[in-house]
């Protein structure tokens, strides 16, 4: 990325925080400690769940992930702007498409989140990712919901089983991994999340290991599979305009020494990227060379965030 895009990135991102403190209330400075604490601790992070080894000596693991949102977001929040509607589409008509094609090109295997109604506007999206018999699907909501502001747990309950019994039937079997839309919880998400049994979710930050989820500070079973905006496309291209987009080769860098530190320390390396974002021409072939780059290198297990749920699981 260039001086120019990071400085003014950079003092507007900085400048917006300090506005924004500025103009939050802020109710926690009159909470009582204990209720700090309940609010601190209500979803957080349990037993680490770093395996001395990964799977046939492997030194790190991938887990590559698509978020297949498409225009969902926008039609959730009635934004029927035809720009708008018409970039996410992209994601369905051309953007997938690519990203498929460049992961049969190097046999890697990548996990799809998928908002229910993505599916059922663009039904060929998924036999299309399940043909290599590489991939995964998982639950991203009903139509990209923002949980917190649908504020009523009935709601929220009846769209994750509309989505969970969507892909069910889209795919012949449950799915075992969920990611919040915009990776928002609300104070029901996780217990619900673990009441309909799935395996992991991919929502939380607040590690860079896989971890058990504690809910209220008990053990939930689930396994966290953790993301971070450093990796994740849309932080970088999802709402640049007026000439602000950085280098696709720039972003790739940022990205690959992301992977080289997890490969160093024997972690796991978790991508997030989105077919309408990452899946234009200049992108793609920044991903191509990201998966080169870490193809070179002995000892890396690319898998689904399903495979290596199921491995850390039983970390001892």
């Amino acid at each position: 990325m260039t001086r120019t895009w990071l400085a003014t990135t950079g003092l507007a991102i900085l400048g917006g925080a300090a506005l924004l403190a500025q103009a939050r209330p802020q109710p926690g400075t009159k909470l009582p400690l204990a209720q700090i604490d309940a609010q601190m601790f209500h979803v957080s992070a349990g037993k680490r769940l770093k395996p001395a080894a990964w799977p046939n000596g492997a030194r790190v693991a991938v887990g590559l992930s698509f978020d297949v949102d498409n225009a969902t977001a926008d039609l959730a929040t009635g934004n029927l702007i035809s720009e708008s509607i018409s970039r996410g589409e992209y994601g369905a008509v051309d953007g997938l498409p690519r990203i498929l094609r460049l992961l049969d090109k190097y046999q890697v295997p990548a996990s799809f989140f998928i908002p229910a109604v993505s599916h059922l506007l663009h039904p060929d999206m998924i036999p299309a990712i399940m043909k290599s018999g590489r991939h995964e699907i998982g639950v991203h909501g009903w139509i990209h919901e923002h949980l917190p502001s649908v504020n009523d747990a009935a709601a929220e309950q009846d769209m994750l089983n509309r989505a969970i019994d969507t892909l069910t039937k889209a795919i012949g079997k449950k799915p075992v991994g969920y990611r919040a839309p915009s990776w928002q919880f609300s104070q029901w998400t996780i217990g619900q999340v673990k009441a309909a049994g799935f395996l992991y979710d991919s929502s939380l930050m607040a590690s860079d290991d896989a971890y058990e989820i504690l809910l209220d500070k008990q053990p939930t079973g689930l396994v966290e599979l953790p993301i971070e905006r450093i990796v994740d496309d849309f932080p970088y291209y999802g709402g640049a305009t007026n000439g602000g987009m950085p280098n696709p080769d720039e972003v790739e860098k940022v990205f690959q020494s992301e992977f080289d530190v997890a490969y160093a320390e024997g972690g796991l390396f978790i991508l997030t990227m989105h077919p309408h974002i990452t899946g234009h021409r200049s992108r793609v072939a920044g991903l191509e060379k990201l998966i080169q780059h870490m193809q070179s290198k002995p000892g890396v297990w690319l898998a689904t965030h399903e495979q290596i749920a199921r491995y850390v699981k039983n970390v001892k």
